[in-house]
């Protein structure tokens, strides 16, 4: 099984070590394709008016001057000479549950997978909510090759991704392996920070708030704050049928 991995963190982020470690527990054919840069929060962007400029770092191991989806677009049409089997990206530094999918640079990377015609799956490992923000990949290193080959055996649609999720805890602790729907928070967690520079002109940084919710069971949210792994299905087709219906109806 040939698979292909990216992230949004980065080519040197620690989660992207992990996820090599994951891919190389199910294949020997493991190709890495990432970001040069920090991409969190580029969504499903495209690099459009800017080249994108490819660096061999390593044996099967590239970075591109580019977005997640840039990347996966790269190794599947440019670097492999036969489609991979399974994409997978990640493993994100943090969460990606309720709202984080519309944002988030590993969930895309997973879905141009799809896009691709190609199984593919999301992982991202949680962190605390307290001032010390250490993140460790245990959790996600010791049970993410069972969840991906799991989910592999089971057999996902191609137009639909795994959005898979680790709780913050150590591997032992986790409590189970929980099917959920996408949640929503009950409170908007982004602000503007608004600052000075040093003579005095302003400038701003979109900031996050890290609070627990108080999500619906069921929910991704909910089995991630209860020490559960959360498996997602999120599919590429965002069409509301109720609404859809609504509409059909009124015309």
């Amino acid at each position: 099984m040939r698979i292909l991995i990216t992230n949004d963190d980065g080519i040197h982020a620690p989660g992207l070590n992990s996820l090599e470690k994951i891919a190389g527990e199910l294949s020997d054919d493991v190709w890495v394709v990432a970001p040069e840069f920090d991409q969190s929060g580029v969504s499903h962007s495209l690099s459009l008016n800017d080249p994108m400029r490819l660096r061999e770092i390593g044996p099967r191991r590239f970075a591109v001057k580019g977005t997640p989806t840039d990347c996966v677009i790269m190794g599947v049409r440019h670097l492999l000479d036969t489609k991979p089997d399974l994409v997978l990206s990640g493993v994100n530094r943090g969460q990606n549950l309720a709202e984080d999918v519309k944002y988030s640079g590993t969930i895309a990377g997973a879905f141009e997978g799809a896009i691709l015609g190609i199984p593919a799956m999301a992982l991202s490992q949680a962190y605390g909510f307290g001032k010390d923000r250490k993140i460790d990949y245990a959790c996600c290193e010791a049970h993410g090759a069972r969840i991906v080959k799991t989910c592999l055996e089971t057999g996902l649609p191609l137009d639909c991704v795994a959005n898979i999720n680790f709780p913050d805890c150590a591997p032992d602790d986790v409590k189970g392996v929980e099917i959920s729907r996408q949640g929503r928070r009950d409170q908007n967690l982004l602000h503007i920070d608004a600052r000075h520079d040093g003579r005095g002109n302003p400038y701003y940084w979109l900031a996050f708030e890290r609070h627990r919710s108080n999500p619906a069971p069921g929910t991704d949210l909910h089995a991630i704050y209860n020490g559960y792994i959360s498996v997602t299905p999120l599919k590429l087709d965002m069409t509301d049928a109720e609404t859809l219906q609504s509409l059909v109806d009124k015309f």
